[in-house]
């Protein structure tokens, strides 16, 4: 792969994980909406109290998707400032890196994704496996999941 290969592949990642979590936030803001219209609509009854409780879920609801949708917007920002532009020796925020068994991007938490038939692992840069990956180069190895694996490429 050449540098400029390299740098499109992942600005190609960056771009796969800014759609899969602003996707997660228009979710999180239909799920508002809809949780703030079922405590909206929760009527009257005889029964005071499962009127007070129906409402209290709405906004339980609401607040837990208020909650998720800012930690989404955080991690689109996180995301947002990674230097996907540069070709880096080692593992850091921007870098990635194929293994022989599986491939990781340290750019967001989004988990395993499928891009272009290859699975990729989407580590937030605050994450425990990131973290040991820190400072990696190529050809060093690591222990994951009680097994160890050698970096076949990084950039």
């Amino acid at each position: 792969m050449t540098s400029q290969e390299m740098i499109a592949f992942k600005t190609t990642l960056k771009q796969t994980g800014s759609d899969l979590i602003n996707k997660r936030i228009d979710q999180a803001k239909q799920m508002i909406a809809s949780a703030q219209e079922a405590a909206n609509s929760e009527e009257k009854s005889s029964a005071g109290d499962k009127y007070e409780t129906g409402r209290a879920m709405g906004h339980l609801e609401k607040d837990m998707h208020a909650r998720q949708q800012e930690e989404n917007k955080s991690e689109l920002d996180r995301l947002q400032k990674v230097n996907t532009g540069k070709i880096y020796t080692s593992a850091q925020p921007g870098a990635f890196i194929r293994c022989k068994e599986q491939s990781f991007f340290i750019a967001a938490g989004l988990g395993k994704q499928t891009i272009n038939e290859e699975t990729i692992f989407f580590l937030s840069p605050l994450s425990p496996i990131a973290k040991l990956l820190q400072g990696k180069k190529e050809g060093d190895i690591f222990l994951f999941n009680k097994e160890e694996r050698t970096i076949l490429s990084l950039f």
